[in-house]
């Protein structure tokens, strides 16, 4: 099932940008944490952990997780949602150059993620061969390829959040640009 799709604001992106909110939603993704669980994997303070979950929170990209809540101990989820940015034409100069900025530092933080795995896979079974690289090109017009872009959603959550035996976390990602060798007709 997909969950409720939110346009992101020049605010949100502002609060994603933050480098310390951004390892916290990695470590978000693994699962929920408290504030203190998250110093601890963070090697920061409580205090400024919680301060930045209370944060995130109060913009709805994370949220408590009640049920495993034990006294004043606060537990913390991402709170799944399909965010997304408004497309270029939309966007404010101020916000085209901070996604721009974030998208580039994802970029460079995912493909050497993705470097390391493929140099460390040696020896991890199965896993090894699991690190696919394609290069694609199709032909497409706009209507089409925004299209092609919600089938390739609809895929990643017809896998997402039906862990099986022996399951691990793939980061996914896509990155798609029309061909600036070929000039729009």
């Amino acid at each position: 099932m997909e969950p409720e799709r939110e346009t992101l604001d020049l605010d949100a992106l502002r609060l994603l940008a933050h480098p310390l909110r951004r390892r916290i939603e990695k470590e978000l993704r693994r699962g929920p944490v408290t504030a203190t669980s998250l110093a601890r994997a963070l090697g920061e303070s409580t205090g400024l952990t919680s301060y930045h979950l209370r944060e995130l929170a109060r913009h709805g990209f994370v949220e408590e997780v009640p049920e495993l809540r034990r006294g004043r101990e606060r537990w913390w989820q991402f709170a799944p949602k399909d965010r997304r940015f408004p497309p270029l034409s939309e966007q404010s100069a101020e916000m085209r150059a901070m996604l721009v900025d974030l998208q580039r530092r994802q970029f460079l933080d995912d493909f050497g993620r993705f470097l390391q795995g493929v140099e460390e896979s040696d020896g991890t079974g199965g896993w090894s061969d699991a690190y696919p690289f394609s290069t694609a090109t199709i032909d497409v017009d706009v209507d089409q390829f925004r299209e092609f872009f919600e089938k390739y959603i609809a895929l990643l959550y017809e896998y997402k959040g039906q862990p099986r035996p022996g399951a691990r976390t793939v980061q996914v990602r896509l990155f798609a640009y029309p061909d600036p060798d070929q000039p729009e007709d």
